[in-house]
């Protein structure tokens, strides 16, 4: 019984090792989880140099005028009262 409790446990680990290695929940699953985790990873650096870049965006707009004016121009579509402004059909 001694003998018999460890060969019959290296016998089911001789067999079981490699069939759970091997199945869909193995080595498989294993590299696709790890190419989902580098997919992620960049994701990750990805958006946080887009964040480090609108952080400089906000830090601009809070305390350049010129950058103010810009977004004011460009975005909202303001003009200062000095500007001549043409309106063209299409």
């Amino acid at each position: 019984m001694q003998r018999a409790l460890p060969l019959l446990l290296l016998g089911v680990a001789i067999v079981g090792v490699p069939a759970l290695l091997l199945s869909s929940s193995g080595l498989s699953r294993l590299e696709r989880l790890e190419a989902e985790r580098e997919a992620a990873r960049l994701e990750v650096s990805r958006l946080a140099k887009r964040v480090e870049l609108l952080q400089a965006r906000v830090h601009a707009i809070k305390t350049d005028p010129d950058e103010v004016e810009r977004v004011a121009r460009d975005q909202l579509g303001l003009v200062r009262q000095t500007d001549v402004v043409f309106h063209f059909r299409k």
